[in-house]
């Protein structure tokens, strides 16, 4: 009855009440409507924690936040592989979140990690799109299950954070449908999230807070989507075009601009009023549904939350290397290098950032360990933690406490101002104190371990040196105590990478066309996207996708696979797991299919198609079963409009990797005569000299049309960036004072958060300026600042004249 409630309280509105409900309150929250009995209701940031800013506030700051549990971010948990994991983990953030009466948590992030750069990787599941579509869903089941609304974002191929709010992403369909939107697709169909954000950026020119292909026929009538569609925080560019797009909710408050072109728009008969009735009813039907009321329980458990974060933590770190070091006695005399065994960093820096209920740090659970066993546990620092500038006299504490200890175990990786909302890094590679530690321990300590705190991939020119390698991501608040678990022994690795780890960065498929040229980036790649790209064309990587070592070993035997009668495409795949080793432990089974011959268009080398961790005993042998279905062999056909299945031989691959195929078996399909091949030779990349081949003429081939090309910086308007107009003397004058008004409303004391705020206000365009001030400024004003910029005087004065008479 929802939406018929809905549309009643609709039908019972005015013009004005419409279009006040398409935008927010303030900064977190939905106008109220007392007269219809609609009360506002609250949304504010996750998605690894609930980021609830204290009653007092409502500015963008990132300070006085309530306290909240911190798990892990997304690139760690995605590294669990563990879907019933995340399931919790969602209830737990549902459980918080209702608990302080926020009605919807604005996470899973799911974009796709298209490059290892980009800065707010940490934050994003995986390379691949299959992976990261079912651990979203499971996120988002744990979520809604307490009562509370899951908001999946940012929708979509928002990968990289330069100029996020205006850059243009040219990429074709297919790509578009098998790798950026697959993941999202997966999260709708199968968890049904309430809310889905539209992302800053444009798609082939549209931006996606008024695409209507993106919203409407993709998301709304290919998936079936029912939810409320909201804008990222400063998105919108034409609030009207937007709602005419079924973008239904405007975040934050325009200060009532917006409203005031909604209303225009409706009577000059630019916008239709059933249009806007649509989205209004579902921004309705939204609070409607808040309303509802969490189901009965005690409030949230932060004990057994910070539990769970313990395990998910320990779950997602990765042993990527071992040669007999590991698991430690806790009888050993160990030097513990690294100042992040002691200030641990153990989140990302930005909207996701959360204010812990109690934080572990690595070294105060170290000692805890080998108390009692009258060992000497030594600490150097090694690096300062913000910085990590040059240091040679850390190095040498570092060096003197090691060779003096039977083991040494260094925590390095990249301090907050490497990676971060607002910006990309700038290299793949760790500080250079970093690397120079870890070769100096090394070198003094031939038993060492090195413990890796990073959001995203790093190269490691010192690989060969350290005997271990635990890749430990960015843990949240119970990371310290979870790395020392697994050092131990106390808990067996059993996280696998979600991507791959190339050798260096220009390995990367995307790396010649990122972040692109001016005000746009070309996805040229197409779906050569992480271990696609690495294993089609047999590229030697650091740690494949999917790997990740265990304190014991698993054989897999007996593969069948057994044709559904049902379906023709369905087929089930049978084997034997045993676990061959002295301990417990858990495996990661993943499942790529490898197109043999005669399938269609060009494909990759094998995709990942399903996954299953089991746990087992030691010495224990299971029968298991792993369902395809058909999407399991289907490619997005762009002629027919649909997902395909094309006849032919496959390969069905189980693996411990995408690298470790332990048993292989071909079947034949006989599939549909509609799945018709939409590539010609063209557009196939072709690979030579070491790097992906894609010229005008076959990325045109892919997009059906001809390359666009990229937008000058001149003449400015009202979606050019503060920093390009920072170009001229008076741009530059405003820049500077919004930097200083955002400083002083975002509390960006430490290094890393006034780094974030410099990259956020260069790459913002001034129609946001609008939006951000609250409708102090208006578009009139906006629309003259970029006359004078422009050198168009007249016009500008006749601008300013309009604006001062509204």
């Amino acid at each position: 009855m929802t939406r018929k409630d809905a549309a009643t309280l609709v039908a019972a509105m005015t013009l004005a009440e419409k279009a006040d409900f398409c935008s927010g309150a303030d900064l977190w929250r939905l106008p109220a409507n007392k007269r219809l009995g609609l009360p506002a209701i609250m949304l504010t940031d996750g998605p690894h924690g609930l980021r609830k800013q204290a009653a007092d506030k409502d500015h963008p700051g990132l300070t006085g936040n309530l306290p909240a549990t911190c798990f892990p971010t997304a690139s760690a948990l995605a590294s669990t592989w563990d879907v019933e994991l995340l399931r919790v983990i969602g209830v737990a953030l549902g459980a918080e979140s209702a608990g302080a009466d926020v009605a919807v948590l604005l996470g899973p992030a799911m974009n796709i990690k298209r490059h290892p750069l980009c800065g707010r990787n940490f934050e994003y599941f995986s390379e691949d799109p299959l992976l990261s579509g079912k651990l979203a869903a499971a996120m988002v089941h744990g979520i809604q299950s307490q009562g509370v609304g899951a908001c999946i974002k940012h929708f979509a191929a928002n990968d990289q954070e330069h100029r996020r709010m205006v850059t243009d992403v040219v990429v074709d369909e297919r790509t578009l449908r098998e790798i950026h939107l697959r993941g999202f697709e997966i999260a709708v169909k199968q968890a049904a999230p309430w809310m889905v954000m539209s992302a800053y950026n444009r798609i082939n020119g549209v931006y996606c807070s008024e695409n209507d292909w993106l919203l409407n026929q993709v998301l709304r009538r290919d998936w079936g989507f029912q939810g409320t569609v909201v804008t990222d925080w400063g998105a919108a560019n034409d609030r009207p075009r937007g709602l005419e797009a079924g973008d239904d909710l405007e975040m934050p408050t325009s200060g009532g601009i917006n409203d005031r072109r909604i209303i225009s728009a409706v009577e000059r008969g630019e916008l239709a009023e059933e249009a806007l009735d649509r989205s209004v009813g579902r921004v309705v039907e939204l609070v409607l549904k808040s309303l509802k009321g969490q189901p009965s329980a005690s409030p949230p458990d932060f004990d057994a939350h910070h539990a769970l974060a313990r395990r998910a933590a320990a779950e997602g770190t990765v042993l990527l290397k071992n040669t007999g070091l590991l698991p430690l006695s806790p009888a050993s005399n160990i030097a513990v290098v690294g100042s992040f065994a002691k200030t641990p960093r153990y989140q990302g820096t930005g909207s996701s950032r959360v204010t812990p209920t109690r934080l572990d740090c690595a070294f105060d659970a170290l000692r805890e360990m080998v108390g009692g066993h009258g060992t000497r546990l030594s600490y150097a620092a090694g690096y300062d933690p913000e910085q990590s500038g040059p240091d040679d006299r850390l190095i040498s504490d570092a060096v003197a406490i090691a060779a003096a200890a039977d083991v040494a175990v260094v925590f390095v990786g990249l301090p907050a101002m490497y990676e971060s909302e607002g910006f990309d890094r700038t290299h793949m590679r760790l500080p250079d104190q970093h690397d120079r530690l870890i070769e100096a321990v090394s070198e003094a300590n031939a038993n060492t371990v090195v413990v890796l705190v990073n959001g995203a991939p790093v190269e490691m020119p010192w690989v060969d040196s350290p005997k271990a390698i635990l890749e430990g991501y960015l843990g949240g608040q119970a990371g310290g105590a979870a790395v020392v678990d697994l050092l131990f022994g106390r808990s067996n690795p059993c996280g696998k990478l979600a991507e791959t780890f190339p050798l260096r960065q220009t390995d990367v498929a995307a790396d010649q066309w990122f972040p692109g040229s001016g005000r746009q980036v070309q996805y040229r790649e197409g779906l050569y996207v992480g271990h696609r790209h690495f294993d089609s064309f047999r590229r030697p990587v650091l740690f494949p996708f999917g790997h990740g070592l265990s304190y014991t070993r698993f054989r897999y035997d007996n593969l069948h696979l057994d044709l559904d009668e049902g379906s023709a495409f369905h087929q089930r795949v049978r084997f034997t797991l045993t676990n061959v080793g002295k301990v417990d432990g858990a495996e990661i089974v993943q499942v790529y299919i490898h197109p043999a011959s005669g399938t269609g268009p060009y494909r990759p080398e094998q995709e990942l198609k399903a996954f299953r961790k089991v746990r087992l005993a030691a010495g224990e042998s299971r029968d298991l079963q792993i369902e395809l279905g058909p999407d399991a062999f289907a490619f997005y056909d762009i002629k027919l409009g649909d997902w395909a299945v094309a006849a032919g031989d496959y390969e069905v691959r189980l693996g411990a990797s995408s690298r470790d195929i332990r048993l292989r078996k071909r079947l034949v399909l006989n599939a549909s005569d509609q799945a018709n091949p939409t590539s010609t030779e063209n557009d196939r990349p072709v690979y030579r000299d070491g790097q992906l081949i894609v010229d005008d003429v076959a990325f045109a081939s892919m997009l059906g049309r001809p390359v666009p090309v990229p937008e000058g910086a001149r003449p400015f308007h009202l979606n050019s960036t503060l920093s390009e107009v920072a170009s001229t003397r008076l741009g530059r004058r405003v820049a500077n004072a919004v930097k200083a008004q955002f400083f002083k409303r975002m509390g960006g004391g430490d290094p890393a958060t006034r780094k974030m705020i410099e990259h956020l206000v260069d790459d913002m365009p001034l129609r946001s300026l609008v939006l951000f001030f609250g409708g102090r400024v208006s578009f009139k004003a906006a629309e003259a600042f970029t006359a004078v910029l422009n050198g168009q005087y007249l016009k500008a004065l006749r601008l300013f004249v309009a604006a001062a008479r509204r």
